[in-house]
């Protein structure tokens, strides 16, 4: 249709029937739909991507396009602009336009009114040309006059503005995202209040001192308020000067900490305020990452926005951790001060502050030096940001350091033992708990400075840097134990963890098998060199003494007598009275078994001693008398022990008569005492391991001395710095007590034959030991000579395992 055209002519008729199709007013009705009732989703959004485009190309185009408009004279009329074809646009769409701030405007389309008619032409003359008329439409609009952008830096300022504000927009959605990611595993805020914690567990001696605790400790809670000033103003000028005036994060603070960290190329300053700290504590774990740091500032802005400064402050100083198993100011001035937090000094409330940055570093108890310099520095920060006054500062720096007061007390190693203990007896949730035990401080500090005397005494020169005490009452009650040199060093229990052998401190059981199949202590037997199938044991200092008794075998713990004498009464015998007694470890078949090549325990060698002082009836190693909740219940008491004798009472005191000839002639006589004792010495092959175990009637004790690494120490034997060890601490622990003799010898006969019968294990002249059959029915040489004289039969030797090398 070209009836709109300019450049084409049209007359008056055309004209006529152009306006008759374009009708004066188009007249719709409700069935007639309008443009914007076409409108769909999809066309809104193209349309908005193309006008975005066109804007975009068109500011593009004006940048590099700095050409003055041309200006035409006010009377002259502009150029006909030729007409160019419109691209069609979809049905029913209008045209858009987007305003200079980005969000799109809607214009209806346009519709044409009719034009009026011309006026008639004059008839004659001729008419003066007319100009031609302008196109309709968009070209045929009237020149617009210049618009004044009001200079180049305006634009560009005003697109600086835009891209700005696009910049921060986007900025922010991104910040929102990151956040939100951080936060979909923050833990449970509602949950603050249920704070987990482990099972404090106070252990008191047999006097009821006490003199460990463990667990987490926690003091009475105080708020800022109840604390003396100087403490809360040594804990805000060493971690937080700011705050009372941040807002839970401090952009200052972390910008120092950046520097001052960028400057020493190390991690030397911390930008976490209180709060962060107190969010950390509370909600989250200890791990070093920026996904950590994060959340802890997302959770210090909402406690932040939840709480008063005052009520922050307050729960963090009541739930800090400040070493030795503390939890708050007032758990700690009771442990380090033994006060509460309330009549800390200005000196003591530097070192809890002090605390803070490294616990265990600083801790007064273990690192008193740096624990004091450390101080030094919280005090300077008090004076400095004005908690102090210059003459309260001199007067805390020149005060005494407070007394040093260990957390752990005396007797670490028994404390461990019993903290292993206790949930047997009083469940696994037993809450906090207050358990009384045997423990003798006097005792157990005897035994942990004589230990230390001789390591680092004559012991650096014999190449022994390591040793193990335990000492009981012949009942079972542990007195004292010493697990090793040093608990701080090595927490390693030595005395109920460490399995040696024990080498000859072995044989009482041997010989006491020998008195239950029917031999006596004055038995005789060779001590002289002797082959055993593959196995030939010697005597440690390489001499044979012939045929010797019983008794003096044991005393001078000869091998070669030992080796022939659990042939004849057979291993299983021997590893049945060891176990009975208290040997739990597991025990080997072979005839090794008798110079102790089967590993065992300080705590239960000594414990089948006491079984053997305690005339035959084994007793239970115990540490526990009674355990008390803190509301005072008692979860556990001690209702007493005992039972029967797993060996002949009679046989029992027999062996510790044969025993008191280790002190008074045998391998022991550097360890006599000054009241009854009976004992037995122990050395190992190559001098890895040496022993000392005896008793006395009042206490039961033993010592081993050793090396970790199993390296060999210098030619030490059991007769030598153990039985050293061993006599020092025995004077120690009876000192003011009345001797007494051994249970059974106290002049009374502990055992003696019936009238008119043949003495068991006495040698008929030119016969051998002989024994009843139910006597010697473990095997070996006596039981078979027996069934083959006794005509009831052959049994088969007991075969042995001879790959192990023998003990001295």
């Amino acid at each position: 249709m070209t009836a709109d055209r300019p450049d084409h002519p049209m007359g008056p008729d055309q004209r006529r029937a152009s306006q008759l199709y374009a009708g004066p007013r188009p007249i719709r009705t409700r069935e007639d739909p309008s443009a914007l009732d076409r409108l769909t989703a999809g066309e809104v959004t193209r349309a908005l991507a193309a006008k975005a485009a066109d804007l975009a190309r068109d500011r593009l185009s004006k940048l590099g396009r700095n050409k003055p408009r041309r200006k035409f004279p006010p009377s002259a009329a502009p150029p006909a602009t030729p007409y160019k074809q419109q691209p069609r646009r979809s049905r029913g769409l209008p045209a858009f336009k987007l305003p200079s701030f980005g969000l799109p405007s809607i214009s209806l389309p346009r519709i044409s009114l009719p034009k009026p008619k011309p006026p008639a032409r004059r008839s004659g003359g001729n008419q003066p040309p007319q100009p031609p008329s302008p196109p309709s439409g968009r070209p045929g609009r009237a020149p617009q006059p210049p618009r004044n952008n009001g200079g180049k830096g305006s634009g560009w300022m005003k697109r600086l503005v835009q891209w700005g504000l696009v910049a921060a927009i986007w900025c922010g959605i991104a910040l929102g995202a990151v956040l939100a990611w951080f936060a979909l595993d923050l833990p449970d805020i509602s949950k603050v209040a249920q704070f987990e914690r482990r099972a404090s567990i106070t252990v008191l001696a047999a006097d009821g001192s006490e003199f460990a605790r463990f667990g987490d400790l926690h003091g009475t809670t105080l708020s800022v308020r109840d604390l003396p000033p100087h403490l809360v103003g040594a804990v805000l000028a060493i971690e937080d000067r700011r705050f009372y005036s941040h807002f839970g994060i401090d952009p200052l603070g972390l910008a120092r900490a950046v520097y001052v960290n960028w400057r020493s190329g190390r991690a030397v300053q911390g930008g976490s305020t209180i709060t962060q700290q107190l969010a950390k504590n509370l909600f989250l774990t200890p791990e070093k990452s920026l996904k950590r740091k994060i959340q802890e500032a997302m959770l210090a802005l909402w406690l932040e926005s939840r709480f008063t400064k005052d009520q922050i402050l307050t729960a963090y100083l009541n739930r800090v951790y400040l070493g030795a198993g503390t939890f708050g100011v007032d758990a700690a001035a009771r442990t380090y001060f033994g006060k509460p937090a309330t009549e800390v000094d200005v000196r003591e409330s530097a070192v809890l502050a002090g605390l803070l940055k490294a616990p265990s570093r600083y801790a007064p108890s273990s690192n008193p030096d740096e624990s004091a310099e450390r101080a030094r520095v919280v005090m300077a920060a008090m004076l400095d940001a004005g908690y102090l006054t210059q003459a309260q500062y001199d007067a805390a720096r020149t005060a005494k350091p407070s007394p040093k007061r260990k957390p752990g007390g005396d007797g670490r190693y028994f404390a461990d033992w019993v903290t292993d203990l206790v949930p047997g007896f009083a469940g696994p949730d037993h809450g906090d708990v207050i358990v009384r035990t045997t423990l003798d401080l006097k005792m157990q500090r005897a035994a942990e400075q004589r230990l230390e005397a001789l390591l680092a005494g004559p012991g650096v020169a014999a190449n022994v840097r390591q040793g193990a005490l335990v000492a009981m009452s012949p009942d079972g009650a542990v007195r004292a134990l010493v697990g090793g040199r040093d608990y701080d060093s090595s927490e390693f229990n030595r005395a109920t963890q460490a399995l040696r052998q024990p080498g000859s401190a072995f044989k009482p059981f041997v010989y006491l098998a020998a008195l239950e199949a029917g031999w006596s202590p004055d038995s005789m037997i060779d001590d002289a060199p002797v082959q055993l199938g593959n196995w030939s044991p010697g005597n440690y200092d390489g001499k044979y003494r012939g045929s010797i008794t019983l008794a003096a075998a044991l005393a001078h713990s000869s091998n070669t007598a030992t080796a022939r004498l659990i042939d004849k009464v057979g291993t299983d015998r021997v590893r049945r009275i060891a176990s009975n007694l208290g040997i739990s470890s597991p025990l080997t078949r072979d005839l090794s078994l008798g110079l102790g090549t089967s590993e065992v325990t300080p705590l239960e060698l000594v414990r089948a001693y006491a079984g053997i002082a305690n005339r035959g009836v084994p007793v239970w190693a115990y540490a526990i008398t009674e355990i008390k909740g803190r509301d005072g219940a008692v979860l556990y008491r001690r209702q007493g022990g005992g039972g029967a004798a797993v060996v002949d009472p009679s046989h029992a005191v027999q062996l510790s008569q044969m025993m008191t000839g280790v002190l008074e002639y045998g391998t022991g006589r550097s360890a006599k005492l000054n009241r009854p004792a009976a004992a037995k010495s122990g050395t190992t092959q190559d001098y890895h391991d040496a022993w000392f175990v005896g008793f006395t009637a009042d206490l039961v004790a033993g010592v081993w001395l050793g090396n970790d690494n199993n390296e060999a120490m210098k030619k030490v034997t059991g007769g030598t710095l153990p039985a050293k060890l061993w006599r020092e601490f025995m004077l120690d622990a009876h000192a003011g007590k009345p001797a007494r003799p051994l249970p059974g010898l106290d002049g009374a006969p502990a055992w003696s034959p019936p009238p008119g019968s043949l003495q068991p294990g006495v040698v008929p002249p030119g016969g051998v030991p002989m024994a009843s059959a139910d006597a010697r029915s473990g095997g070996g040489i006596g039981s078979l000579i027996e069934k083959i004289a006794g005509g009831s039969g052959t049994a088969p030797r007991v075969q042995y395992d001879y790959s192990h090398s023998g003990g001295r």
